[in-house]
């Protein structure tokens, strides 16, 4: 029996107690959080019998095999040290770490221990992802990834999360190097780098305040993103990050050298693309009958998942919660590489770095327009 343990009772604590009751040979021994009414209530719900507010009594106490890591992202690489130090494998939430190079040490404690670790990108691991992995393997694409087309949209909405992001000055996500693009973006990163084979793709990156954020008097929300993502002389990405854009939209488009497809997070649709084209007028007919059937034999598959009671809510989590801990038992590979791992922190540096350096700039000239005077020239 695997023993696994909780740190961070919040919101996505949920997700993973639910899903960590669903797979078989493992046990919740213990949830942990410094707020005792958070750790009390996720442990009352789960039938948990052990909740703690301090780490090291958690992992005293409850001795956990593996330790999920649900906190705020600033505290990820230090808890997930700790727990490695410990002698526990661990799950840590997305983002995986603040940086680069706190992803780079925890991975080589990690295999220093000979302990496992991965980052909860579930969305590659749902149903219309396994779909698409298998269509990829089979060589449709025609070889490896020309381009691709990354989107994941935010709807700001009138939450109490937003709410009490854009009012609050100090709020967490606002100490993040990326503020709300660090707490969401690593999802969409993650799906292009699964493609990329560089270690150190180009990576262009403009990032705006919506009109909307502006209207409403937020100037350091960066809530619009485009990236440019680039190896040199194969394959380059778009990742668009939008707020505003309508529909708003998780989908991934890979077009390779023979056909291309597209997949649609949202709707749980993989739709191919056939590279060739039909002679004359039959372009017009017969592709439009071919992605009809296609839609037709998504939702088929979509209501038999539906109908056999395999189509849950972030059902992506439970599929790599339980991979991860096959690869604990039965010593596999982890389900994500630590290469992936490692080259999406990566990219997301390079975004960060170049977003804040232009806000810095911004700042700077700003400020020299208000502190020096206007020269005014006599006429001659």
């Amino acid at each position: 029996m695997l023993k696994v343990a909780i740190v961070g009772c919040g919101k996505i604590a949920d997700a993973h107690a639910a899903h960590i009751k669903r797979i078989g040979g493992c046990e919740i021994v213990g949830v942990c959080d410094t707020e005792p009414l958070m750790a009390r209530q996720l442990a009352e719900r789960f039938q948990v019998k052990k909740q703690f507010t301090d780490l090291a009594k958690l992992l005293d106490e409850a001795r956990p095999d593996v330790v999920h890591i649900t906190t705020p992202p600033e505290s990820h690489y230090k808890i997930a040290a700790y727990c490695l130090d410990r002698g526990c494998h661990v799950y840590v939430e997305k983002p995986f770490t603040l940086n680069y190079p706190d992803a780079q040490r925890l991975i080589a404690l990690a295999d220093e221990k000979k302990l496992k670790l991965t980052v909860g990108h579930d969305a590659q691991f749902n149903h219309v992802a396994r779909r698409m992995r298998e269509l990829v393997r089979s060589g449709y694409l025609g070889g490896a990834p020309v381009h691709m087309e990354s989107y994941y949209c935010y709807e700001l909405g009138d939450s109490g999360y937003v709410r009490a992001l854009l009012s609050d000055k100090q709020h967490w996500v606002r100490r993040l190097p990326g503020k709300l693009l660090h707490n969401i973006i690593s999802h969409g990163i993650a799906k292009i780098a699964e493609f990329l084979t560089a270690d150190s793709p180009q990576v262009i990156a403009h990032g705006f305040v919506s009109p909307l954020l502006k209207r409403m008097g937020e100037t350091e929300i960066i809530d619009e993103l485009r990236v440019i993502i680039s190896e040199e002389e194969r394959t380059t990405a778009y990742f668009t990050f939008s707020s505003q854009m309508r529909p708003s939209m998780h989908q991934l488009r890979v077009f390779g050298p023979k056909n291309g497809f597209i997949l649609d997070q949202d709707q749980e649709t993989l739709i191919k693309l056939r590279g060739g084209r039909f002679k004359s007028y039959a372009e017009n007919f017969i592709p439009p009958a071919i992605f009809a059937s296609q839609f037709i034999g998504n939702l088929t598959t979509n209501m038999r998942a539906f109908v056999t009671n395999d189509f849950h809510m972030k059902s992506g989590i439970k599929v790599l919660i339980e991979s991860f801990y096959k690869s604990i038992v039965h010593d596999l590979p982890v389900p994500i590489p630590y290469r992936e791992i490692l080259l999406t922190a990566k990219i997301m540096d390079s975004i960060f770095d170049q977003l804040n350096a232009r806000q810095l700039l911004s700042t700077y000239e700003c400020q020299m327009r208000e502190t020096t005077p206007l020269q005014t020239h006599p006429h001659n």
